[in-house]
């Protein structure tokens, strides 16, 4: 299947593609869409069924100050209350508008916290903090229940900071994503100053302020944590940050590692699956080559609505292929869709159980109703809406993937997928064409490195976990080999995306026990060390 332009193709990676309307409407929270690998650029259908509550009250384009109530909120295993932070626009100039307000949503757990000594006989249990993504704050915190797995061992209180720009933390809100002039103050250093402000204030309003910090962080939340343990050292002693992919940028990593790596998921539980897949492309792009062949994809496909683009299954195929990998994780779990223990292997089960004759495009529709209906409540797949290869939109990580999260990335003749290359300059007109501005496509290893890591980190930088599993795609654009004694990588084999940060069951495999033992004793070891220094 020849690989449309850029600016029509739908992103690869959109979460919510996977939902029919009836399944957004029941949906409390928005879930992440955690990196468009192919193109940055969001279209009117994901912005329509995104719905995200507005954050501050405002005016026109003036942020409101009206003070927003705090509020319990819970999950049936975490309990949590919700908070909203004051919390300057602009951390960096010293504008008109630097100063304004907007509220900063946080979710906090006191439930074991070690509170400070009125007598000073006791130190403060630490601060766990997540260092939020592009997403609802609720949303992480119900699937890191790793910290809240942690927390009795340590006496820690657990604190979830929202992203600026995510979920209730809309500067402008209703407003927020309307234009470059407000969706500029979304940047990763501007979310990371966040961070910094809202812990340190945390602190002093808790007494606590000789409380050790520790930050977490899964996928772009874990990229946010490592290099806040660099660029705030003062404020955290260390940080896990798991799947954080923090060298897919520029040339450090391969372009091809990330579609190569899900090919290669896929080939490892069987050749026949892997093989199918790869030759189903030509023959979607010769069926959706008239209306007829349409029609009858819809009905295949058992789309909701009649099918206008056979790019449409493409992407739609793409996204359960390659979330699939992803979350291949060895226990049943909801993350991202309700999936089965090692849903790769399920889905190759599906294909392989098909005789060898049988239509090769059934084959791989039936594999993907693994992903998005594997608990059989769905009666047709919401494919496509009437606009959505016409028209992009400004959107939060739309915005953050045509700014500075420029992660190029392409399809090699051997992995499956439809072979696709990257530029940098179709990147950059099709950024410009969709939100008025250039992407600075080398910012992020200007302003946080990557190149020569090993040798960089080696001299100055402590205490960061970069914990991957090699079935998830993203772990090759991560750190997998020691940089320091203080700086390690944690790898499983047949791990996938932040596994670790996900809460303990019977039934994790001994290797998954065993990595979260060994990042347990190393956080251990920074807050022991950080006790003595003070001392």
């Amino acid at each position: 299947m020849v690989t449309p332009p850029l600016v029509t193709f739908l992103p690869l990676l959109l979460i919510l593609a996977a939902f029919s309307p009836e399944q957004t409407a029941a949906t409390t929270h928005s879930k992440p869409k955690l990196f468009p690998p192919r193109t940055p650029l969001l279209t009117q259908a994901l912005l329509r069924r995104h719905g995200r509550p507005s954050g501050s009250r405002v005016a026109g384009n003036k942020l409101a100050v009206t003070a927003a109530a705090d509020g319990p909120n819970t999950t049936a295993a975490n309990p949590f209350t919700a908070h909203y932070f004051p919390q300057e626009l602009d951390h960096f100039t010293f504008t008109p508008n630097a100063s304004m307000i907007f509220y900063q949503k946080y979710l906090i757990n006191d439930t074991f916290w070690r509170r400070p000594s009125a007598a000073g006989d006791g130190a403060a249990g630490p601060l766990f903090v997540y260092t939020g993504n592009e997403g609802d704050i609720e949303w992480f915190a119900t699937n890191t229940g790793f910290m809240f797995d942690i927390a009795p061992k340590f006496g820690a209180l657990l604190v979830f900071i929202e992203h600026r720009f995510y979920g209730e933390s809309m500067p402008f809100g209703n407003n927020s994503a309307n234009s470059a002039e407000t969706l500029g103050y979304l940047t990763s250093t501007q979310a990371l100053a966040d961070f910094a402000i809202l812990i340190t204030s945390l602190k002093q309003n808790l007494s606590a302020e000789a409380a050790p910090v520790v930050v977490f962080g899964g996928s772009y939340g874990g990229m946010l944590a490592s290099w806040f343990r660099l660029k705030y050292p003062h404020v955290t002693i260390g940080a896990l940050a798991s799947s954080a992919p923090i060298l897919q940028f520029d040339y450090i990593t391969p372009w091809n590692s990330f579609y190569d790596a899900i090919s290669q998921d896929y080939k490892s539980e069987s050749l026949n699956c892997f093989s199918v897949i790869k030759a189903s492309w030509d023959v979607l792009e010769e069926r959706g080559s008239s209306e007829k062949g349409l029609l009858e994809l819809s009905k295949m496909f058992k789309a909701c609505q009649p099918l206008k683009y056979a790019d449409s299954i493409g992407n739609w195929l793409e996204t359960a292929i390659t979330y699939t990998a992803m979350v291949d994780y060895p226990t049943p779990a909801n993350f991202i869709e309700n999936l089965p223990a090692y849903p790769v292997k399920e889905m190759c089960k599906i294909i392989d159980g098909f005789p060898a004759n049988a239509d090769i495009l059934e084959k791989v529709s039936a594999a993907a109703n693994l992903f998005y209906n594997y608990t059989g409540d769905q009666t047709c797949n919401q494919i496509e809406t009437e606009d959505n290869s016409q028209t992009t939109v400004l959107d939060g990580w739309g915005w953050q993937a045509c700014t500075e999260m420029v992660m190029p990335m392409s399809a090699s003749n051997e992995s499956m997928f439809p072979p696709s290359t990257f530029s940098y300059e179709e990147t950059s007109d099709a950024c410009f064409k969709s939100n008025g501005v250039r992407p600075r496509p080398h910012w992020i290893t200007t302003e946080y490195g990557g190149y020569k890591i090993d040798k960089v980190l080696k001299r100055f930088g402590s205490n960061i976990i970069f914990s991957n599993g090699m079935r998830d795609p993203w772990s090759r654009g991560g750190v997998l080999k020691n940089i320091s004694s203080s700086i390690v990588a944690l790898v499983t084999e047949k791990g996938a995306h932040h596994l670790d940060l996900r809460s303990a069951t019977k039934d994790d495999p001994n290797w998954v026990v065993e990595q979260r033992r060994q990042e347990v004793e190393i956080i251990q070891g920074w807050i022991d060390q950080y006790h003595q220094d003070m001392a």
